[in-house]
């Protein structure tokens, strides 16, 4: 078994999205504070305020760097609060930033900021993507074309929409009905919009079936992750209140995906939330924990871990070292 390391000691942070760039490791997380905003389930105290870089010449053995503040609530024209997870992706040497705000009227959308150099400083637009809404997005490319999911439900508000249309009042389906999905859309070629309406992303069971609203071991809440791996695309997720970062694998990108286990079981912590990287010809999983602040989950810490495969393709479980 593989044991993780913490990443970056000096400060709170998580939600790691890791990419390489340049030959380098670049990760992008949420930067934590303690906000003095009580717990509870929508989340408010996890009332984050700007985005670091933290970047490694070499992931197993090297010294992080941090290039400091790269983008803040303060620089966002629409920015209400709570800058929660991000994902970075590039195109023709340009940097896009894609992050999760809520606007003045508290309604979370996605953002998009810009810079020339992966580690900003990045610009944001003016206002979020158009008819974006909910929460961590991640960005996956493939031939040319550069593909968003997205969502997360509870404080993602992924429950107040249904086919990309707001909902007069909020509402989850009955357990035994089909579960609440992630989000998948095509960019624009200038990435900064949808080039479609998004699309669910829907996982099934054993049996082809979708997953349902109550099966809470196993389906979507948040946390939005895709790699592919041997042709097919694993598109993993964390399970949110039963703290499990599972997977599913299709060979469509936009699915449907089939449930296949778990990669990390619980932390310390409430959330669960990551990026799967392949670095040199090792794959490796980030994540965090809240074990260096005491199990304060709004205070949570980066790491990693080598990710393993199985010959048939599955992952080998990864202990979170939680209940």
């Amino acid at each position: 078994m593989k044991t993780p390391k913490y990443l970056f000691p000096k400060d709170y942070m998580a939600d790691p999205s890791a990419h390489v760039f340049n030959g380098k490791v670049y990760i992008y997380p949420s930067h934590d504070r303690d906000s003095g905003i009580p717990e509870n389930d929508n989340g408010d105290h996890f009332d984050m305020r700007d985005y670091h870089v933290i970047s490694f010449d070499n992931i197993e053995n090297g010294n992080p760097t941090d290039h400091g503040v790269i983008l803040s609530v303060d620089d966002i024209a629409w920015a209400g609060r709570q800058l929660w997870d991000s994902d970075v992706a590039e195109k023709n040497g340009k940097y896009y930033l894609y992050f999760s705000l809520k606007d003045k009227n508290d309604v979370f959308h996605l953002g998009v900021a810009i810079s020339d150099k992966p580690d900003g400083k990045f610009i944001p637009q003016e206002n979020p993507i158009k008819g974006s809404y909910s929460i961590d997005p991640c960005v996956f490319a493939e031939n040319g074309e550069y593909y968003i999911i997205f969502g997360g439900i509870w404080g993602g508000q992924l429950q107040r929409y249904r086919n990309n249309k707001a909902l007069e009042i909020a509402a989850f389906p009955a357990d035994n009905e089909p579960a609440l999905c992630a989000k998948i859309a095509r960019l624009n070629a200038a990435m900064l919009e949808f080039a479609e309406e998004p699309r669910d992303l829907v996982i099934l069971d054993e049996n082809g079936k979708p997953l349902m609203q109550g099966d809470t071991t196993r389906r979507f809440f948040e946390a939005s992750w895709l790699h592919k791996y041997n042709g097919k695309y694993y598109f993993s997720y964390s399970t949110g209140d039963t703290h499990r970062l599972c997977y599913a694998v299709s060979d469509n990108i936009y699915g449907p995906y089939t449930y296949m286990g778990v990669i990390l079981t619980p932390v310390v912590g409430w959330t669960t939330h990551h990026s799967i990287v392949k670095i040199n010809d090792k794959w490796y999983l980030f994540h965090h924990d809240s074990v260096p602040s005491g199990g304060q989950t709004w205070l949570r810490s980066m790491k990693v871990v080598e990710l393993e495969y199985n010959p048939d393709g599955t992952i080998k479980t990864i202990e979170g070292g939680g209940e």
